[in-house]
């Protein structure tokens, strides 16, 4: 019995199922019953959209509007949608909710913007829907139909406009018809102006157009007055100054604002239109006469009048006269300074009102009030903007006495919002100003200086830009310590923003901050830089929160160390990125160093990273926070892009290495996917052999190549200057020898009269007339002018431990090369050892052992005689570097002879021994020279 009950109950089941997939539901009462009927392999698209249409929810009714383009674009599937599921759409709309009509809106415009459907098909049945649909009685509906019936009227050919579109929009134009259909037709009159000829408008529209702007309601007269420009551009000039121009200014002097506001934004749109005759009889009184009814009133149509002003003025600039042209600058001058005037501040002041009659007392509405406030700060604010048209306007050469002051006045307006506006159009005046920038330069740094975040932003974001024109204006290029100018002023300032703008939480604007200080490097000399901008980076990008900003910080103090000249520098500021972030404590700055890097990459040559930060960036991969070595993982193809073989076979193997030890070791999850992706990618990488790239350049390779010449080209610079400084400084002493030898040849009375040594001639070497006694000096040792050497003491320093003593000799320090007349001896000077180019190679001895020291001077072995006689000998010693060590060449000492006058010889004697004198200054002869006479 009970089987007989269960097989009863399944087969009624299944036939509930059949009549359910046979006829629409009407009342959907679980999910699973749901899925059965839209989710069926036997229904195709066409039949589960139209069942959906018909029994679906609003939510799947919407799906299938939304796919209607779709279904349109197959082929297949194109005809039977036509026939099937576009009546149900338009079916369905009639009823539908806003969600529903939305999604309409916007699929029947992507159909034509598609052309999925031939116009005249769509003009049969899509242009149907939208032109019933603009009657809604929802305004939110309407307004969603008209602004895609607008947009397909660009799209549809002129016939199907005038026959489907024009007999609508003239009937919804009558004034039977109600005022959103009145409104609806002003926008479509302008719409189709553009598209038929001027007869065409003058017979069917234009009686269409002067009936809405003589509308007894507001709002369509102000609406019919917007689109007048565009049916004054399908009329033509003489048709407007008859037919448009009595209607727009009767409109201009309508007794509602809305009118009027609507009736100044059309004057400043047809201007193009006009002739000039036109403009200086109609349009130019017509202007004057609504600025002057905006000031004496303050409306609502002052703000607009404010914002309209500039785009007047450049409209009517060519057929003003002078006195009218200075006539608009004067009122743009009072709407400046509209509501700052002490008496009109004080007539708004609110005052206690009392009423005899009630009794009681009463305020004025503070509401106007703070309405009226509102009006004129818009108003300040609207001609703020409107600043740089009117240097525009005026001219560059009559900025400083028509509108310094009043730029003055809007840079500390009292409201916040005048002095952002006025800091955001900024750099728009310096360049209209040229070189007379110079004279905004206060107004700059007092916005730099202002308390305010917004209005830090209008000027910092667009800082690049106004330094430009400071500097092309040719006031000064650089900024030093000694010269002043306007940069000197300006970029302090800039600098000192630096602690308004990182009290805020914008963190978006101190990461502008930190991208635009990169700017400095054109302006700011290179002390300067490196003294006042990177330590301002440095600490931003070790305190800085948010990581943008820190990436910004580091951009820019990378960008601007490419721009500092001296090499210690620079090492200190790439020793102090590895050593602060790559060696940190914090596992948040060794992440930022893999950020560092990926710069570094992008704006220094390949031959700097791998020798400055490559072997720096391996040692993450052994870091215990499993973050770093993910972001590690990232970098590392960007690694192997920079080798180049058989140079960098090192550096590969120790690549290799860091993937090895990441994928045997690594324990977390992230990290290991992260190696996993990396490894992909470098398979993918091939390494270029170093000839194959000295044959083939590529873009990139040309640009590294770029940079690295940079790099050197820094270098070479830097040689040059310090060589130019040692010349200096030599000519300076040198000066100064000169200077005492003539001080001391005056207070002698007279100058010498003795001959100077002849060309060739070593003085004091042998001679009978030698009065003083001369000793023989190592070719880089020679005597200061004016020393008397007999006097020199030559002392001899203690024995060092483990060297044998007696062997070098320290000399005076008051010995000194000096320019005697022996131009015949070759002096070499000991060149200093050739240092690297790499920052960091250069900068720590100790890294490099194997780097030669600073020669040192020639030894020079001493022996004394007696009391009156010394001699000195000059020998090779062994603190000479060997000649093949890097940079270094043996100093050459000459070897001369004394058996006469200026003769020189191949072999420097080991002994000279002064001739004794006489009490009378004679020679006296040796004990050899006696034993001969006798």
């Amino acid at each position: 019995m009970s089987s007989s009950v269960d097989a009863t109950s399944t087969s009624l089941a299944e036939d509930l199922q059949d009549l359910q997939l046979d006829r629409p539901a009407k009342g959907l009462k679980s999910v699973e019953e749901l899925e059965k009927l839209t989710v069926d392999e036997h229904l195709s698209d066409i039949e589960r959209s139209v069942y959906l249409l018909s029994s679906g929810q609003e939510v799947q009714r919407i799906s299938v509007i939304h796919n209607l383009p779709d279904l349109l674009r197959d082929t297949e599937s194109h005809d039977e949608c036509m026939r099937r599921v576009v009546p149900k759409v338009r079916e369905v709309l009639h009823l539908a909710q806003t969600d529903m009509q939305l999604a309409a809106t916007s699929a029947f415009l992507q159909i034509l913007q598609k052309n999925l459907v031939p116009i005249q098909n769509y003009s049969q049945t899509f242009l149907q829907t939208i032109l019933n649909s603009v009657d809604s009685k929802d305004p939110d509906v309407a307004s969603a139909w008209l602004d895609t019936l607008l947009d397909v009227i660009d799209l549809l050919p002129k016939e199907v406009i005038k026959k489907e579109i024009l007999g609508s929009a003239i009937s919804k134009g009558q004034l039977a018809q109600s005022v959103q259909s009145r409104l609806a037709c002003c926008r479509i009159l302008g719409k189709i102006s553009t598209k038929f000829e001027p007869f065409v408008i003058k017979k069917e529209i234009l009686p269409v157009v002067q009936s809405l702007c003589q509308d007894v309601d507001y709002e369509v007269r102000g609406c019919m007055c917007r689109q007048l420009d565009c049916v004054a551009r399908g009329l033509g000039l003489e048709a407007t100054k008859s037919a448009i121009l009595p209607e727009l200014v009767e409109l201009t002097n309508d007794e509602e604002c809305h009118v009027r506001i609507a009736g100044l934004e059309t004057v400043v749109n047809i201007l193009s239109l006009l002739d000039a005759e036109t403009c200086g009889t109609t349009i130019i009184p017509l202007v004057c006469k609504i600025c002057q009814q905006a000031v004496q009133a303050e409306d609502a149509t002052l703000p607009v009048v404010a914002t309209q002003l500039g785009k007047l003025c450049h409209g009517i600039a060519d057929n003003l006269t002078d006195e009218q042209k200075q006539w608009f600058i004067d009122f743009y001058k009072k709407l400046c300074h509209v509501g700052l005037e002490k008496n009109k501040a004080s007539s708004r002041v609110t005052t206690p009102v009392i009423d005899k009659d009630r009794g009681g007392s009463k305020e004025s509405d503070l509401t106007d009030i703070f309405e009226l406030e509102d009006k004129l700060v818009e108003c300040r604010k609207n001609s703020a903007f409107n600043f740089p048209a009117m240097v525009l306007f005026c001219g560059a050469k009559q900025f400083k006495p028509d509108l310094h002051v009043t730029f003055t006045h809007l840079c500390k307006d009292p409201h916040f919002m005048v002095r952002k506006t006025i800091s955001g159009g900024f750099h728009e005046v310096c360049k209209l100003l040229g070189n007379s920038a110079n004279l905004i330069q206060s107004d700059l740094v007092a916005l730099l200086k202002d308390e305010s975040i917004e209005v830090l932003k209008g000027v910092v974001s667009n800082m690049p830009a106004i330094l430009d024109c400071y500097m092309s204006s040719g006031s000064n290029h650089t900024v030093s310590e000694s010269k002043s100018g306007p940069l000197s002023d300006i970029i302090p300032a800039f600098l000192a923003s630096e602690n308004a703008v990182f009290t805020s939480n914008n963190w978006r604007l101190q990461e502008m901050l930190m991208n635009n200080l990169s700017c400095l490097n054109k302006c700011y000399s290179s002390e300067n830089i490196y003294n006042k901008v990177i330590p301002i980076l440095r600490q931003k990008l070790l305190k800085a929160r948010a990581l943008p900003v820190k990436v910004a910080a580091a951009r820019s103090l990378l960008k601007l160390t490419r721009k500092v000249k001296k090499r210690e520098q620079r090492d200190e500021i790439f020793h102090g990125l590895i050593h602060e972030f790559c060696h940190a404590r914090k596992c948040y700055l060794r992440n930022v160093f893999v950020d560092i890097c990926r710069i570094v990459i992008e704006l220094y040559s390949k031959k700097f990273f791998k020798e400055t930060f490559y072997e720096y960036l391996l040692e993450l991969h052994t870091d215990s926070v499993p973050n770093i070595r993910l972001n590690l993982c990232s970098i590392l193809p960007d690694l192997k892009r920079l080798l180049i073989l058989p140079t960098d076979r090192g550096l590969l193997q120790q690549l290799d290495a860091c993937v090895r030890k990441l994928l045997v070791a690594e324990k977390d999850k992230d990290v290991t996917d992260g190696v996993q992706s990396a490894l992909e990618e470098l398979d993918k990488i091939h390494i270029p052999m170093q000839s194959m790239t000295r044959r083939n350049l590529f873009e990139q390779d040309l640009e590294d190549q770029k940079k690295e010449e940079e790099e050197k080209l820094l270098l070479d610079n830097e040689e040059k200057e310090m060589k130019k400084e040692e010349e200096a400084a030599e000519k300076k002493k040198g000066d100064k020898r000169n200077l005492v030898s003539a001080k001391k040849g005056s207070e002698n009375g007279s100058s010498s009269k003795i001959p100077g040594p002849r060309k060739g001639s070593r003085a004091g070497l042998s001679g009978s007339n030698s009065t003083t006694k001369k000793f023989l000096y190592p070719s880089h040792i020679a005597p200061e002018d004016g020393k008397d050497l007999s006097k020199t003491k030559i002392v001899s320093p203690a024995p060092t431990p483990g060297k044998s003593p007696g062997n070098k000799v320290q000399v005076n320090s008051n010995i000194s090369k000096a320019s005697t007349g022996d131009s015949n001896i070759n002096k070499k000077r000991v060149s200093s050892p050739k240092l690297s180019r790499l920052p960091l190679y250069n900068s720590n001895p100790n890294l490099h052992p194997g780097r030669p020291s600073s020669p040192s001077l020639i030894p020079i072995k001493a022996s004394t005689t007696s009391s009156t006689n010394k001699t000195i000998k000059a020998t090779r010693g062994s603190g000479i570097p060997a000649p093949g060590s890097a940079g270094t060449r043996r100093a050459s000492v000459p070897t001369i002879s004394t058996s006469r006058r200026g003769s020189l010889s191949g072999q420097l004697p080991t002994e000279v021994t002064p001739k004794a004198k006489g009490s009378n200054g004679a020679l006296t002869p040796s004990i050899k020279e006696r034993k001969k006479s006798r």
